[in-house]
């Protein structure tokens, strides 16, 4: 929509194997997802699912903590990304990636011991019949971990502070499917029959500019919220020069939800 041409902003899309390995290679996403790791508790021997597993940035510190009398089982509803999961754990004996849904598991009632999901429920269509759908192949005693975040509390600082809550509420009303799915997780988990022991907020701040932007996509994303009403042009163009010329700082909190069947 030409708002902005500054170089601070990605003006096209990334591709989704691309910006997902980007994101499982910054800071923020190998501290989050050790944390994570640390909360499953794998055990060697273990069936431990990644659900919606992406290209298999995961499966592998998934598999060196079963060890070779484990399994590790990826499941993705995405072709590519099932195929690109496939190739990159060919070494891996113990992993096994599988087209499937969330919704309705191609996995046999009780079969693993530990389960994950890292992003996913936000997408998802019924993330309730999700959880559901996990409980079912978890065996008694079995742990869930989920990471997501809640995109109501993403904070981006501004002169104009209705802009920023503008913008917060797009995302929250249209980009995200499942936007405060953060917060709900320990309520819904519960909900579907699991005990929740623990749930860890996580909030990452981002300083510069270019690096929010690798994450969050602000232009495209600020051309979605002048196309859906949320900002004018003119307020759209006020926010983003801000942003690239002024001290910048976001903050969003994720939660990291620890949940036993």
């Amino acid at each position: 929509m030409g708002i902005m041409t500054s170089s601070a902003f990605e003006t096209t899309r990334p591709d989704p194997i691309a910006y997902l390995d980007r994101l499982a290679g910054t800071d923020l996403g190998r501290s989050y997802k050790r944390l994570m790791l640390e909360e499953l508790g794998v055990r060697a021997g273990q069936t431990v699912l990644d659900l919606g597993c992406g290209p298999g940035t995961d499966l592998g510190s998934l598999a060196d903590a079963v060890g070779s009398g484990g399994a590790v089982i990826g499941v993705d509803l995405d072709e590519a990304m099932v195929d690109t999961a496939r190739e990159r754990t060919a070494d891996r004996p113990v992993v096994e990636v599988r087209l499937g849904d969330v919704h309705d598991l191609p996995l046999a009632d009780g079969v693993a011991d530990r389960a994950r999901t890292d992003r996913v429920l936000q997408h998802v269509a019924d993330p309730v019949r999700a959880l559901g759908e996990i409980r079912r192949v978890l065996r008694p005693g079995g742990r869930l971990v989920m990471g997501e975040p809640d995109w109501e509390t993403l904070a981006i600082d501004h002169p104009d502070g209705g802009l920023s809550r503008a913008y917060t509420r797009h995302v929250a009303d249209k980009v995200i499917r499942n936007a405060s799915i953060g917060r709900q997780l320990a309520r819904l988990a519960a909900g579907a029959g699991f005990s929740v022991p623990a749930v860890l907020p996580v909030t990452p701040v981002f300083r510069d500019v270019r690096a929010a932007d690798r994450v969050l996509g602000l232009e495209r994303t600020t051309g979605r919220a002048v196309d859906a009403g949320y900002l004018t042009g003119e307020e759209a163009r006020r926010w983003l020069d801000h942003l690239t010329s002024g001290p910048f700082l976001a903050a969003v909190t994720f939660y990291i939800v620890v949940a036993e069947s």
